[in-house]
């Protein structure tokens, strides 16, 4: 029974030890890592309260109420992972304060909830347990710290993408639509301006893509209002850029294919963090999800207001398919994943939405309300 006592008690050790590496590991990966490295940890809790807001915030409720429930999901996400980053190191230390000090589990878990929040209930009687003591009650000081210094990242982050958002409404609409913003603009004679929204965001694409794999959990944060949604943004102003080079009868824009580019490529890559399935290289006479006959309405609904089109409607079809084949099935995954509210050629249609991802990594499952 000694040696058996012995054993157990050197595993317990080992067990307790992995799972405090583990949890380092998940904390260095989700806040310090500069770069889309997903966490096994971080997927699961966010995973967790996933689930929870399947419940809480269904599919048929109204788009108000469904929004101020989804705004809960990161926040509640990130203050659930530095909870299970503590259990996790609450239990490893347990253990091992358990094999260290001989003393029964009900006092190694005091003995490590002592030291891990800084109470000083208990003093570890022997000197690696007194060492133990130290090195936990370091450990639970540097999750919190990095879960603090984590935050203004994230609301940098969220600021300046709200803000790209936010003034779309003015040129685009609400909810906003890459029709509208063209026939704005040219309403208003403005058309030469049009480079500008493209050089604004190419640079809005870039920043997007580094903030949302880096720091993960912003892609879940939503916008102050309802209506708004950064997928539905990328989108409308994907579909602007790809009617001004296909379709609208103006000097090729060089800038606007830039953008382009460089927003297929952040949702790519954003995709990409989230394991969706998407081919990365699409013949330009691949399927996309708007039919001929919805952008037939959109370039009748231009051409009554006098929008200069170009005379093949079907080379300008072809050549608007070509453009939007790029980002069509990621831009509908992206507005799936995140619940993004109803928005013309992107939300709106859920019928042709492919399959969910597990967050931060992982295997597909098909969306409840897809089931």
């Amino acid at each position: 029974m000694g040696r058996v006592g012995t054993v157990l008690r050197v595993v317990a050790v080992a067990v307790g030890t992995s799972l405090v590496v583990i949890t380092l590991a998940s904390a260095i990966k989700t806040v310090v890592l500069p770069r889309a490295t997903p966490s096994v940890v971080t997927r699961w809790v966010f995973l967790a309260v996933q689930n929870l807001f399947r419940l809480l915030a269904r599919p048929s409720m109204s788009l108000a109420t469904r929004d101020r429930r989804l705004a809960w999901y990161s926040p509640l996400g990130l203050v659930a992972t530095l909870a299970a980053w503590l259990t996790l190191t609450l239990g490893g230390f347990t253990l091992m304060f358990w094999g260290v000090e001989h003393v029964s589990l009900r006092a190694a878990f005091v003995e490590s909830g002592s030291a891990l929040l800084t109470l000083g209930l208990t003093r570890p009687g022997s000197l690696p347990g007194v060492s133990l003591a130290f090195v936990e009650a370091g450990i639970g000081l540097f999750l919190l710290a990095l879960l603090i210094t984590y935050l203004p990242s994230i609301y940098a982050a969220f600021s300046r993408r709200e803000l790209g958002v936010t003034a779309l409404e003015i040129r685009a609409g609400s909810p906003p639509s890459g029709q509208t913003l063209i026939w704005r603009f040219w309403a208003l004679q403005r058309m030469e301006h049009l480079n500008g929204v493209w050089v604004e965001w190419e640079r809005w694409f870039v920043d997007v893509e580094e903030t949302h794999t880096s720091l993960p959990a912003v892609a879940f944060f939503r916008s102050p209002q309802a209506d708004h949604h950064w997928v539905t943004a990328a989108g409308a102003v994907l579909d602007g850029a790809a009617l001004a080079v296909s379709t609208v009868d103006i000097e090729r824009d060089v800038q606007a294919e830039f953008c382009l580019r460089a927003g297929y490529l952040c949702l790519r890559r954003i995709a990409d963090f989230y394991n969706f399935a998407h081919d990365a290289d699409p013949r330009p006479d691949d399927p996309i999800s708007i039919t001929r006959s919805e952008w037939d309405e959109a370039v009748a609904a231009l051409q009554e207001a006098g929008v200069p089109l170009k005379a093949d409607r079907d080379q300008a079809w072809r050549d608007f398919s070509g453009w939007r084949v790029n980002y069509d099935a990621v831009l509908l995954a992206l507005a799936n994943l995140t619940s993004a509210p109803p928005a013309p050629w992107s939300s709106d249609r859920s019928g042709a939405r492919p399959m969910r991802p597990r967050l931060f990594g992982g295997s597909m499952e098909l969306p409840p309300d897809a089931r």
